[in-house]
């Protein structure tokens, strides 16, 4: 019987038992986080399960690239290593997703024969040494010969540097006068041939994340002229699609994560007897905990959210808004739940083999890559700023309760949103109001889960504690705040001369 036979709620529960089996009996999960990369041969068992089937279309053997499939696939690890998760979601939204939607069709089967019967795995190559962010300025070139195209630079930060098989590999069309296109090429290359071999000139010590490995890479390859991703317009389009796509799949690798911080929370809170009762019996504990709840609910709702609308069948180029609010508000959500259970853990939270400790260190690059939260949140807010003066709209609330995505919500948040925004904002402030408008479109997802039968207390709990943010964050969007670094703050400083 092959995996895609199989019906999805048996193929997961298979899945999830093997890694129960490999983390906890075979293995401990917690000393194997310790070590740089995961054995071969226990990596080999978990692929043998092929869990990158799903994102696989059927016509080539796999389960059919359906969306669900692939977020509880991602859940179904990060419960156990967030890691590993990533390993799956950089194979799944910036590798298979994209051969299945742009690739030649020349080339897709012995692709996808490969991932399903010998194990391969594929990653993304976008972010240079000089422009992490700017990747529209990216100076890896392409260059066209008779049937093949050269590709020279360097790229570094990609997920599976040395491990990766396949690599997409972002470029810019080198003109005949020297200078660089302005759209973005992609173009596949394959490790196993020596003309297409990207060279690691290092390995970096990442902080977190030890079962993968980054550094940093040297092209210069020969590829075919078929290996080129075939855009529907443009390359910079196909680039925003990629990377949309791969924003509102992050809640699958959140959902495993948040549901073991909270599951650890609630049992070590459980059995630690302090005085006459448990850790549950404090009111602070209460508090800490529902907010794992809440971003657990809020998670879920996204994960719901993400399976409808994120499909390689559907164009995310222009879907930044929505793509921005859920990658920079759940990973806002891992962190702090990961924060929150080493508060409760007390001293034991605070090793790297506890799985709150850790979970601190490998969840925060989330906020930072695919785009810094920050970044993020200026952006949705630049977005919204931009349709209401386009409109000739300017109070708050009575744009966002016409707005598509929070039109249903808005209602709840009048008192907070009735105001009206003047003028450009700073930097600063928008980064605020883009955090606002980022959870209460959330708070849209959660009531929409709601009526679809999710739990209402748990629904009704966050709707609580994200009021209580948004108060928050208006305090600091209000607040008089100009505040500059100061560059020479030395002098007259020192407390010591003063006693």
């Amino acid at each position: 019987m092959t995996a895609t036979s199989i019906c999805f709620s048996e193929f997961i529960k298979d899945f999830e038992k093997t890694l129960k089996q490999l983390f906890h009996e075979t293995a401990d999960i917690d000393q194997l986080s310790l070590e740089r990369g995961l054995p071969p041969a226990m990596m080999k068992e978990i692929l043998s399960k092929k869990p990158l089937s799903v994102a696989i279309p059927e016509e080539y053997g796999g389960r059919g690239s359906i969306v669900k499939e692939c977020m509880a696939i991602l859940a179904a690890a990060s419960y156990e290593s967030l890691s590993l998760s990533l390993t799956f979601g950089i194979n799944i939204a910036l590798f298979l997703e994209p051969i299945a939607k742009y690739a030649d069709n020349s080339i897709k089967k012995g692709i996808f024969d490969r991932f399903l019967e010998h194990q391969n795995m594929g990653g993304l190559m976008i972010t240079e040494p000089d422009y992490g962010s700017d990747a529209l300025n990216m100076r890896t070139i392409n260059k066209a010969l008779e049937n093949d195209y050269q590709l020279k630079g360097t790229k570094h930060w990609q997920g599976l540097t040395g491990l990766a098989d396949y690599w997409i590999i972002a470029s810019r069309k080198e003109n005949d006068n020297g200078e660089l296109g302005r759209d973005i090429d992609f173009f596949v290359a394959d490790n196993s041939i020596p003309q297409q071999e990207v060279i690691v000139e290092e390995l970096f010590d990442n902080l977190g994340l030890y079962m993968i490995p980054y550094g940093l890479n040297k092209l210069d390859l020969i590829v075919p002229a078929e290996n080129k991703l075939q855009p529907e317009t443009t390359g910079i389009k196909m680039m925003l699609d990629i990377l949309h796509r791969s924003r509102m799949q992050f809640p699958g690798m959140g959902m495993g994560f948040i549901k073991r911080m909270l599951d650890e929370a609630l049992t070590h809170c459980k059995n630690r007897t302090v005085g006459t009762g448990n850790l549950l019996e404090i009111d602070q504990v209460q508090y800490q905990i529902s907010r794992i709840q809440s971003a657990y609910t809020i998670c879920s709702a996204m994960c719901a959210r993400s399976s409808k609308i994120s499909g390689i069948e559907h164009n995310l180029a222009v879907e930044g808004l929505e793509a921005n609010v859920i990658k920079a508000v759940v990973t806002d959500l891992m962190q702090e739940s990961a924060q929150l259970l080493v508060q409760l853990s007390g001293a034991n939270g605070y090793r790297i083999s506890h799985i709150g400790g850790r979970g601190i260190v490998d969840s925060r690059p989330f906020q930072i890559f695919e785009g810094s939260n920050e970044m993020l949140y200026a952006q949705i807010a630049d977005i919204i700023t931009r349709m209401m003066k386009k409109q000739k709209e300017g109070h708050l609330f009575t744009f966002l309760k016409e707005f598509p995505l929070t039109a249903g919500v808005s209602e709840l948040f009048k008192s907070e949103l009735s105001f009206t925004i003047n003028g450009s904002l700073s930097q600063r402030k928008m980064i605020d109001l883009g955090k606002i408008i980022g959870r209460i479109t959330c708070v849209g997802y959660v009531l929409d889960l709601q009526n679809k039968g999710f739990r209402s207390d748990l629904a009704e709990n966050c709707v609580v504690t994200v009021k209580q943010e948004v108060a928050a964050l208006l305090a600091s969007f209000n607040a008089d705040n100009t505040v500059r670094a100061i560059e020479e703050y030395t002098a007259n400083s020192s407390w010591l001369n003063f006693v």
